[in-house]
């Protein structure tokens, strides 16, 4: 693996932004090559193996890996566009917007499938689902929820059990946590009902789903709600500590989307990895252990359908739209005594 981790987990400052990253990876090419960055909410970790292969085609460039959370991911960029030739994010609807607001370059000689692109400018390369993780030991020999109802029942018969114990993402600070409520709202009657049982059990709010795991996993917390299932999955060896369950009834399938930079500097670099990302289904990457889920050769399969690239997705960006779910959201997950 041909990286430098720079300094990890909220240590690292970039020349260029002064920014504080969650994880800062340097991968060294070969020569004089020229420097791609690229500015990603997915873990260096999860993500080395694509750089890697794409390295293996493109020896002489070097990237540098710039990792944040979907929101702050956002912000950055519309902040500083000139510094970043690569954005990837989890966060679709501010992808789109981030395109519909002329941020993106239009890579008219990619072809990809309709449904996994937004006009030539944002295209996905994942499909992944958002799950329920239980640790093992709230189950008490009990069969794991199927459904939202489910989880409901169970959670209301044992309040005292998880009273402080039940985690999900703050829609307020998480770009892909707002994703995953505002689709969840739309899909599922039994979404308001749910996040007001966990607000009642004083539900801990999380950034992001890899510090949900991590104190699941030691049992600070008990059960995850909307964690990315493809980072629970990723868990090596936890079978007899974690339960990860997909919703039966309207599972949420986002899919992980990159665009380049109409500001690059390096148009035909950033053009080529992005086609690389496009690319990774027929690639055989599975093998080298990549943990995201590749596209599907349709948006709807097994019976799930992954949400759409679409002017639909950013109706809840809208400042009024926005600032009424956060309002309810809050009165339901924040209960005061």
């Amino acid at each position: 693996m041909r990286y430098l981790i720079s300094l990890i987990y909220l240590c690292c400052v970039s020349l260029a932004t002064a920014q504080d990253w969650e994880e800062q990876a340097t991968f060294e090419g070969t020569g004089n090559g020229p420097t791609l960055r690229i500015l990603s909410s997915t873990d260096v970790s999860v993500f080395a193996p694509v750089i890697d292969s794409f390295q293996d085609s493109y020896p002489n460039v070097h990237i540098e890996y710039l990792v944040t959370g979907t929101a702050d991911l956002d912000r950055q960029f519309r902040n500083s566009p000139q510094h970043y030739d690569v954005v990837i994010s989890s966060a679709m609807d501010l992808q789109l917007k981030l395109a519909n607001d002329g941020f993106a370059l239009r890579l008219n000689d990619i072809q990809h499938d309709s449904w996994a692109q937004w006009r030539n400018s944002v295209f996905a390369f994942t499909a992944e689902p958002a799950a329920i993780v239980i640790n093992q030991n709230a189950l008490q020999g009990n069969p794991p929820p199927r459904t939202r109802q489910d989880l409901i029942d169970m959670l209301r018969a044992n309040p005292d059990l998880f009273r402080g114990k039940v985690a999900t993402y703050d829609v307020r600070s998480s770009g892909l946590g707002y994703l995953f409520a505002t689709q969840d709202a739309r899909a599922s009657e039994t979404y308001w009902r749910l996040t007001e049982v966990m607000g009642s059990l004083n539900a801990r709010l999380y950034c992001c789903s890899g510090e949900m795991l991590d104190d699941l996993i030691s049992g600070k917390i008990l059960v995850a709600y909307n964690v990315l299932g493809s980072y629970a999955l990723a868990r090596e060896g936890l079978d007899d500590q974690i339960s990860i369950i997909l919703p039966s009834a309207f599972p949420t399938m986002m899919m992980r989307t990159a665009l380049a930079s109409k500001q690059t500097d390096r148009p035909a670099i950033a053009e080529a990895f992005i086609h690389h990302l496009t690319q990774l289904r027929f690639s055989g990457l599975s093998d080298q252990n990549f943990p995201l889920p590749h596209l599907p050769d349709s948006r709807i399969s097994d019976g799930h359908a992954v949400i759409p690239l679409e002017p639909a997705l950013i109706t809840y960006l809208d400042t009024l739209k926005r600032r009424t779910f956060i309002r309810e959201w809050e009165n339901a997950i924040i209960q005061t005594p």
